[in-house]
């Protein structure tokens, strides 16, 4: 199997920015074409009384990721500009469907490495990924 586009899933986690540094990686050893995405969660700033609205919080949170997609991109050096996609809606639903449709050979994506009672409790992107998306899955794991 080849890998010739690899999509790479990010929050801004530092789990992911090292996922996001092995994605890179092994897309210029593989030559392959890469895209970025970040999920932003709908239900960003509800129950905030902020005196900002849902639809203005979703928009601020949109341009904060994309400013996270542009900052990793930066790291692409060289290479052509990768697309970057920034949906609203479930983290591991967006990046499965956003696999399916660009689409991609694997993705990668980080891994807080949770134990069972918390993953269980707080549920877990990089899992349901895993067992939803239609392509390989390359989980990165915190750096020793």
């Amino acid at each position: 199997m080849s890998f010739r586009r690899i999509l790479i899933a990010v929050d801004a986690s530092s789990i992911a920015a090292h996922a996001a540094e092995v994605g890179i990686e092994l897309a210029e050893a593989l030559r392959s074409d890469v895209a970025l995405i970040h999920a932003v969660d709908p239900a960003v700033g509800l129950g905030i009384e902020s005196g900002i609205s849902a639809g203005e919080l979703v928009a601020m949170a949109e341009r904060d990721a994309k400013a996270l997609l542009a900052r990793i991109a930066g790291h692409l050096g060289s290479r052509r500009p990768a697309p970057e996609f920034v949906p609203v809606g479930d983290a591991a639903a967006e990046i499965v469907k956003t696999a399916t449709d660009w689409p991609a050979d694997l993705i990668v994506i980080g891994s807080h490495g949770r134990g069972r009672i918390e993953r269980a409790l707080l549920g877990s992107v990089a899992d349901a990924v895993l067992r939803d998306a239609r392509c390989p899955v390359l989980v990165v794991r915190r750096g020793a």
